[in-house]
């Protein structure tokens, strides 16, 4: 299904991107519940009055199986609010408008983070501060750790959930690239059942996913990567903060003898979904010497296709695409 109901704008992704490159949203977040008649601002005794966001109705269960229910009894008239650091700046410039807001934050049982060395396993409430100051999840998967680092400011990390970015699917953030790296998946619950979906099945295009009417993501899980595996993440971003103009993740796995048997990269605002690439061609059987990582950057700039808009052009970004694959395979060497 759609992630998001496209009212007023027929494709939201594209407003998201024309209207919005920072990710400092605490400053248009101060209107989350909003149950009057949506109006246009009016001064009133030099004041201005009315909402910002669409009319919606509100609900804050405080049992899991309350929540599925109500879910279900909405279907597509329903949205999930976790985080809120990418929905509520959406309602207030009125990209989307469900009809009611699902509120998950007294789910306890959902802010959770378990990791062993099998992998790392995130509930729908954990927050991005509470994955990447994790030390056992900083163990299991340090390319978590490196990539949260980069998600906006300490406040937003502070509030936003790391699922809830995932089931955003915001081909310019860092969890989507992430999970589709590592080969994650999600685990889905509604009222009648719970699904695994896989990171390759969920990401359908720009905000939207494979989620069904009446579901909502409870958990992401990352599975630990193979032993001599290192990692690295890096990004260009127009300023501190923004969401990134390129970013790579890279994995890159070495046998006891120091050669490569596998390397991949995901990027990020590269494509309308994750898009991981295969880097084996250039770097398996070697030892990532400079010769090999250059191959590797080059092959990198040849298998993407990205999109210009008001933030970089096409060919700068398969430019960014190049150097940073060799600026972060570098790292991970």
């Amino acid at each position: 299904m759609r992630a998001w109901p496209s009212p007023p704008y027929a494709t939201p992704w594209r407003q998201w991107v024309e209207l919005t490159s920072r990710r400092t949203w605490h400053r248009h977040t101060s209107a989350v519940v909003c149950s009057a008649p949506a109006q246009t601002l009016k001064r009133r005794h030099g004041r201005i009055t009315g909402v910002k966001p669409p009319a919606f109705a509100y609900s804050a269960p405080e049992r899991l199986d309350d929540a599925l229910r109500l879910l279900a009894d909405l279907g597509s008239d329903g949205k999930v609010l976790a985080g809120g650091q990418s929905l509520v700046p959406m309602l207030n410039m009125r990209l989307v408008a469900p009809a009611h807001l699902v509120d998950i934050n007294r789910l306890a049982e959902l802010a959770t983070v378990e990791a062993d060395q099998r992998g790392v396993r995130v509930g729908a409430l954990a927050r991005h501060s509470d994955v990447e100051r994790s030390a056992a999840a900083a163990e299991a998967l340090p390319l978590l750790r490196q990539a949260l680092r980069q998600v906006a400011h300490p406040v937003i990390r502070n509030r936003g959930t790391a699922v809830g970015s995932i089931a955003h699917a915001d081909p310019s953030a860092e969890l989507p690239a992430v999970l589709s790296l590592v080969g994650g998946e999600v685990t889905a619950g509604s009222s009648s059942r719970t699904r695994t979906i896989a990171a390759a099945d969920l990401f359908l295009g720009p905000l939207e996913t494979s989620l069904q009417p009446g579901e909502m993501l409870l958990s992401a899980y990352f599975p630990a990567l193979p032993p001599g595996t290192r990692t690295a993440f890096v990004e260009v971003t127009r300023r501190h903060g923004d969401y990134a103009v390129c970013g790579v993740a890279v994995t890159l796995t070495r046998d006891d003898a120091g050669v490569v048997t596998q390397s991949r990269a995901a990027y990020v605002s590269m494509s309308d979904t994750p898009l991981v690439i295969d880097l084996a061609e250039a770097l398996v059987g070697g030892r990532a010497s400079d010769a090999d990582v250059d191959a590797a950057g080059r092959l990198a700039t040849d298998r993407t296709q990205p999109d210009g808009d008001i933030h970089a052009t096409a060919e700068y970004r398969r430019h960014l695409a190049g150097v940073l694959t060799v600026r972060a395979l570098r790292a991970a060497a």
